[in-house]
């Protein structure tokens, strides 16, 4: 019997309650047995692994997790994708013929209670909300679809009053929270285990003085508080670090990722700063030396200390390359509009007058789409900032709009600037591509991707090895 045949059938028998329960108490052999065919379905190796390290990460933090917090993480993200959402993706699939995004993305309101240099948010209009009825039915249609995972962002997500009405009336789907985690006390701790379906990521930019300097005096204290208060309670949760020239070696450290592996981290997400706006900032881009150097730094703190860990762009390898445009995800702003990606500020359609499905098979959103892949190395797989003439071309061809003013600049007056980058990184990126990927050099890599997508075929060949090497000697 298939995992779906035995979560759906144990479920049925002895309730989900209890087979949640029964599923926490398993050793790490069993618990990773049962859910390998989460990992196996994975299209691409790379992500194999990173799935691998998130399910053994969760499987680690259930004796210290919210009762909430497990029941729904392992309802919403190990059973429902089985029972639920993965029959109505498969029926999307047939009818439409391509397949559903994995996420959605909502930044419902861009009112914030920080201003910090560089942030995207601060561009937008801030005199509006999304209509909270309005976030209600995209939710839905997306549920509809299949997607269960949603990022709610901003602005500052713990800022908009409705932020815990979503959580709890959408209990059956999982919402990332990128927030800067200042406002989060003990009462807010308390309501994040109460709805069991959050994970905050709280953004740093290094250690108190990184953070401080671009937040605001006292704002490292403050969200290693939060960190602190979300531990205790039970929350799942995470940091998100935006990686400029001036942090870039500090933000993937032993002492940086240690630290927040200590402050009790389930995930780490880096972003590349990308200028945008009316006076973009190049000087903060990390160079491209800097940005091979985070790549490969990033491998190896996931490799050395199990830890999850996510750089939006350079882990084109693990998604195989740019998920923007409907293809795994979209972003819909507090407007209306709906922006192929959260960086990628232009938007054709407006969600209030259009559905989700109508504006993924819009002409702007296949514009990106029937590009791809924008680049055979995945190493370059950004639109904005590796492929910048795909950006352009989609919007012209998509007669799409700026969200905001000066959202243009990326592809006007700054467009020479962002070609001679994407000149250089491509120099660096094919290097890199050529010698870890096309030569296949990086034997023992691969030797886990076999071990993580198929360990009774890794463990058989492991035997004959070794029986090999006794042979030999």
């Amino acid at each position: 019997m298939g995992i779906k045949n035995k979560l759906k059938t144990g479920a049925v028998k002895i309730g989900a309650k209890t087979a949640t329960k029964l599923m926490t108490t398993l050793s790490e052999e069993k618990w990773m047995k049962l859910v390998h065919p989460l990992i196996a379905r994975q299209k691409m190796p790379e992500a194999a692994l990173m799935i691998d390290l998130m399910l053994r990460r969760l499987h680690r933090g259930f004796p210290t997790l919210a009762k909430n917090v497990k029941e729904r993480f392992i309802q919403n993200f190990i059973v429902k994708p089985y029972t639920t959402y993965g029959p109505r993706r498969k029926a999307f699939y047939e009818e439409n013929g391509y397949e559903v995004p994995s996420l959605l993305v909502i930044s419902p309101s861009m009112r914030c209670n920080l201003r910090c240099y560089g942030c995207y948010a601060w561009k937008y209009k801030k005199s509006d909300d999304l209509d909270i009825d309005v976030v209600h039915r995209v939710i839905n249609e997306a549920k509809e679809m299949g997607i269960f995972f949603f990022v709610i962002s901003g602005g500052e997500p713990t800022f908009w009053p409705h932020l815990f009405e979503v959580l709890e009336t959408h209990n059956d789907a999982i919402f990332q929270i990128y927030t800067n985690g200042t406002l989060i006390d003990e009462k807010m701790a308390d309501r994040f285990a109460e709805v069991g379906n959050a994970l905050p990521c709280i953004s740093v930019e290094g250690f108190e003085k990184e953070t401080d300097e671009r937040r605001g005096k006292g704002t490292f204290q403050k969200i290693s508080n939060a960190m602190d208060l979300l531990r205790e309670k039970g929350v799942i949760f995470g940091f998100s670090a935006t990686a400029t020239r001036y942090n870039n070696e500090l933000i993937v450290s032993d002492e940086f990722v240690d630290y927040f592996i200590e402050k009790g981290i389930y995930i780490g997400w880096y972003f590349n700063y990308i200028p945008i706006g009316k006076d973009p900032d190049l000087d903060l881009m990390p160079t491209p030396e800097q940005r091979d150097y985070r790549r490969k730094r990033i491998i190896e703190l996931r490799d050395k200390k199990k830890a999850v860990l996510a750089d939006f762009w350079n882990d084109g390898i693990l998604t195989n390359g740019c998920l923007a445009g409907g293809y795994e995800y979209m972003h819909v702003i507090y407007n209306g509009d709906v922006e192929p990606c959260v960086f990628a500020h232009f938007a054709a359609d407006n969600i209030k007058e259009k559905s989700l499905k109508e504006i993924i098979e819009s002409p702007f959103f296949m514009a990106f789409r029937k590009r791809r892949p924008y680049n055979e190395n995945l190493l370059r797989p950004c639109t904005i900032i590796d492929n910048p003439h795909i950006l352009r071309d989609a919007v012209k061809e998509g007669n799409a709009h700026p969200t905001h003013d000066g959202a243009e600049t990326i592809i006007t007056t700054i467009a020479p600037k962002i070609d001679e980058y994407a000149k250089k990184w491509g120099e660096v990126a094919d290097r890199a591509w050529k010698e870890e990927y096309e030569n296949k050099t990086y034997k023992g890599h691969l030797d886990l991707v076999e071990e993580v997508m198929n360990p009774k075929a890794a463990k058989k060949k492991k035997k004959i090895e070794e029986k090999m090497e006794v042979e030999v000697k």
